[in-house]
């Protein structure tokens, strides 16, 4: 399926690793001119250069850290009018909530709450402008099914997906779209770093943690970042203009609810 983007430009964070490089990766095969943002510039540039040997598509990076205005502004300086905003950061450590101060709370919510929203801010109506916009964020389906753990995280998140409910409404008729993708288990880093927080206070070896929590999962089995990339890509596409507002699952089935 052509997906209808080529020529396009695609402003990614977290763009170096993971689920946001999967994205990035996708996106480019697709044609999309893709401009990845990360606060490291050696796993920048290592992925920049791969993504672009992999499927021949044009791949820029920039330094740009979206907790900060200087990084958000810099991510906007290197892509200027994005047609595709792809708001990805990494999620807190778990913890226990009665040790979390509030510069704690603070730093979640600047990640993962408002470095999204001000980029929203700063790209919609040029969005609105030329009548194409695609906006994903990608959260986490914790939004969906806390996990007492995951404090931070459930709260800064779900504050992102209820301020999105609101303002997609009224995007969605000028052909800008914004929806939130919520990844179950998934082989990345951010996974790894997740169950060596939880290592103290399960006595269990990273190992066991990590079999457990794979084939726990009703797949059987970890997701694959690429598996999410494709679906951001679709997100993205010219076909998935009446998709909006939306917060879809992708996590092996995993959520035990009908709705």
């Amino acid at each position: 399926m052509d997906l209808g983007i080529a020529g396009r430009r695609a402003l990614v964070f977290g763009g170096s690793k993971g689920m946001g490089r999967a994205c990035a990766h996708q996106l480019a095969a697709e044609g999309v001119k893709v401009f990845l943002a990360a606060r490291t510039e050696t796993t920048l540039a290592a992925a920049a250069a791969e993504i672009c040997a992999a499927t021949g598509g044009a791949v820029s990076y920039v330094v740009a850290d979206i907790t900060t205005d200087a990084g958000r502004a810099a991510a906007l300086a290197a892509c200027p009018a994005p047609d595709i905003l792809v708001n990805n950061a990494d999620g807190a450590p778990p913890g226990d909530f009665r040790q979390w101060t509030p510069s704690d709370w603070h730093a979640a919510i600047d990640a993962m709450m408002i470095g999204p929203i001000d980029m929203i801010r700063r790209t919609v109506d040029g969005m609105i402008e030329r009548r194409f916009g695609r906006i994903v964020n990608i959260v986490s389906r914790s939004v969906k099914t806390p996990q007492l753990e995951l404090g931070l995280s459930n709260g800064a998140r779900s504050g992102l997906v209820g301020f999105v409910a609101g303002l997609a409404r009224q995007t969605v008729r000028h052909n800008v779209t914004i929806n939130n993708l919520l990844p179950g288990v998934f082989a990345t880093d951010a996974q790894r770093h997740h169950i060596e927080g939880m290592l103290e206070s399960t006595g269990k070896s990273f190992e066991q943690l990590w079999n457990e929590r794979g084939t726990s999962n009703p797949a059987g089995r970890y997701g694959r970042p690429e598996e999410l990339g494709a679906l951001c890509a679709f997100i993205c596409s010219g076909h998935a203009g009446y998709i909006c507002g939306q917060n879809i699952l992708i996590d092996g089935a995993a959520y035990p609810g009908t709705f």
